[in-house]
């Protein structure tokens, strides 16, 4: 059985939205709530983050403190390959989902010709990048950083020359290449996109499964049919972000959207994909515990974490 090691980043940089940063310590919260010894039994690594620069002026409209995701993206990418260098599996447990990123980065450093799939369980598509994003905040951007797809022919903004010299390093992290290509991304539950990404999804034709979807055929056959999609990929990376639930759940999020996953469903999508023998990264993000009542919010993703944890462990035992 390959042992996983759990990585946390504490980095709320890239949000519109403060708190997302104590979603891991909301997590812990839970943990210690339902008795459970699931921390003090997993390794846990703790990245550092560099959430001060929020006190400061952001200086990048179109890509919020864009100096700062760099600087996470690097230490996100950084750690991921060398778990993954030592045989172990990485779990990570984020605040805002721009370091995503990072360490899909830090797969492909890791394993760089190996052809990586990316399962993408979110609300929103996360497309955005520099000249397309409404709002700035680069947690709407990772995976346009991991596939160097810059949408210009649908830009709303024009970023200056020192926003643009640092995606471009953002694109290079951990290797200069693009990460993956967007005919190997499928995502389960996107129901909140603006039209730039709406026009790469069409045009790469990414397959989404909607929530309806899901209802109609069920949430292990959506699972089993998302990895059937990724059949030529060598590896899978699974990405949950909590909006993908229904804010009727909980609203411990920053970015909640109606008509989302149940906690049923999210938990047995992500007990299926990680099943899968080419899984080598799951990830959590955006549990926000300021926005949340009786930390609702990480009590429910708290039990996903760790079903999700016995589900991979559970498959790769080693029978004689």
């Amino acid at each position: 059985m390959m042992d996983i090691k759990l990585l946390t980043v504490r980095s709320e940089i890239a949000a519109g939205t403060r708190g997302a940063g104590m979603g891991i310590d909301a997590l812990i919260v839970a943990s210690l709530d339902q008795k459970s010894t699931f921390f003090s039994d997993n390794h846990v690594q703790n990245i550092d983050d560099v959430n001060n620069i929020l006190f400061k002026n952001n200086q990048y409209p179109n890509a919020k403190h864009i100096d700062g995701v760099h600087t996470m993206l690097e230490r996100v990418s950084n750690a991921t390959s060398n778990v993954l260098a030592k045989g172990e599996t990485p779990f990570v447990l984020a605040g805002d989902h721009s370091t995503a990123a990072g360490t899909i980065s830090g797969i492909k450093k890791a394993f760089p010709n190996k052809k990586l799939g990316v399962i993408w369980i979110d609300a929103h598509a996360d497309f955005h990048s520099p000249f397309t994003t409404p709002s700035g905040n680069m947690h709407g951007m990772p995976l346009a950083m991991v596939t160097h797809l810059d949408n210009q022919s649908e830009a709303v903004n024009q970023p200056d020359e020192e926003t643009l010299d640092y995606w471009e390093r953002i694109k290079s992290v951990g290797t200069s290449e693009p990460k993956l290509s967007p005919e190997d991304i499928v995502f389960i539950g996107v129901r909140d996109t603006e039209t730039p990404e709406n026009t790469i999804m069409n045009k790469f034709n990414i397959k989404n499964f909607t929530v309806d979807e899901v209802r109609k055929n069920g949430a292990i056959e959506t699972a089993s049919q998302a990895l059937s999609h990724l059949n030529d990929c060598d590896m899978i990376y699974i990405s949950f972000d909590v909006d993908s639930m229904d804010p009727s759940i909980s609203k411990g999020t920053g970015t909640p959207v109606a008509n989302g996953l149940t906690v049923e469903e999210a938990l047995a999508i992500n007990t299926t994909l990680v099943s899968n023998q080419k899984v080598v990264c799951w990830e959590m993000v955006e549990v926000n515990p300021t926005l949340d009542q009786h930390n609702t919010m990480a009590n429910n993703a708290f039990h996903i974490l760790t079903d999700t944890v016995k589900s991979y462990k559970h498959s790769r035992i080693v029978k004689v």
